[in-house]
C-alpha cells in the first residue's frame, strides 16, 4: 500500500498531537511530512489560501477551533474566497479541540480521577470546553495533574504550567477516537473525512 504523504496545519501543539493520533487511528498509511504551528488561529487564517494552491501537488490537513463562531462554513467561508482543493482537509473543532479529548469520557475521567457523569455527553455543545477541562481538573484527586493543568493561585495565565504537556500525554497514550467520536459529531466528521481521503494528484 503505498503512503499517503501529508503535511499538517495547526493552532497549538495539543491540536498536532490530536491530529497524528487521529491519521495513526484510522490505520491508513499517511506519512507526515511538516507541521505548521506558529501559535493560533490568525497564522492559519492567514496562510490557509496559501495552503490551497499549494495543495495541487501536495496534500494539507488543517485543524482550526470554532471558538465564537456561528458554524464550521462561517470560518471556511471568511477564510477562503477560492474553491477549496481537494487535497485540502480544512476541519474545525466545536468548539475548541479540547472537547474532542472530553468526548472520550470514561476515559478522560478515569485520567483525571473524578466521576464521568461531571462530562456531559454531547461535548459539542459545551460553550468554553477548555475552561470546564480545568474546572473539572480542579476536582481532580490526584495533584500533579491539577498543579499542571490548572493556572497558580493568583496567576494572569489561562492554563497552567504543563496544561498542553499533562493533555498531550493524555491523547497519546488513553484517547481512542472510536469512542470520542460518539459524543462529538464534529470529530465524527473530521475522522470520517480522514479515513475517506484519497488524494487527486494533477498530471
Amino acid at each position: 500500500m503505498t503512503d499517503i504523504p501529508i503535511n499538517l496545519a495547526v493552532e497549538d501543539t495539543l491540536s498536532e498531537a490530536v491530529l497524528k493520533e487521529m491519521l495513526k487511528q484510522s490505520q491508513r498509511p499517511f506519512s507526515i511530512g511538516t507541521c505548521l504551528n506558529r501559535g493560533g488561529y490568525g497564522y492559519l487564517k492567514r496562510i490557509l489560501p496559501g495552503l490551497n494552491h499549494a495543495a495541487q501537488g501536495m496534500t494539507y490537513l488543517v485543524l482550526t477551533d470554532l471558538d465564537t463562531a456561528e458554524c464550521p462554513l462561517a470560518i471556511i467561508s471568511e477564510w477562503l474566497t477560492q474553491p477549496k482543493h481537494p487535497n485540502l482537509l480544512f476541519r474545525v473543532a466545536v468548539r475548541e479541540v479540547e472537547a474532542w479529548l472530553l468526548a472520550h469520557r470514561e476515559a478522560f475521567a478515569e485520567f483525571l480521577g473524578i466521576s464521568v457523569t461531571l462530562i456531559p455527553n454531547n461535548v459539542d455543545e459545551i460553550p468554553d470546553p477548555k475552561q470546564l477541562l480545568i474546572n473539572l481538573a480542579r476536582k481532580s484527586k490526584k495533584r500533579n495533574l491539577r498543579d499542571a493543568i490548572v493556572p497558580a493561585v493568583n496567576s494572569t495565565a489561562k492554563i497552567g504550567k504543563d496544561y498542553n504537556g499533562q493533555l498531550i500525554q493524555f491523547v497519546q497514550h488513553n484517547w481512542q477516537v472510536e469512542s470520542a467520536q460518539v459524543n462529538s459529531p464534529s470529530l465524527q466528521r473530521a475522522m470520517n473525512a480522514v479515513i475517506s481521503f484519497e488524494p487527486t494528484w494533477e498530471i
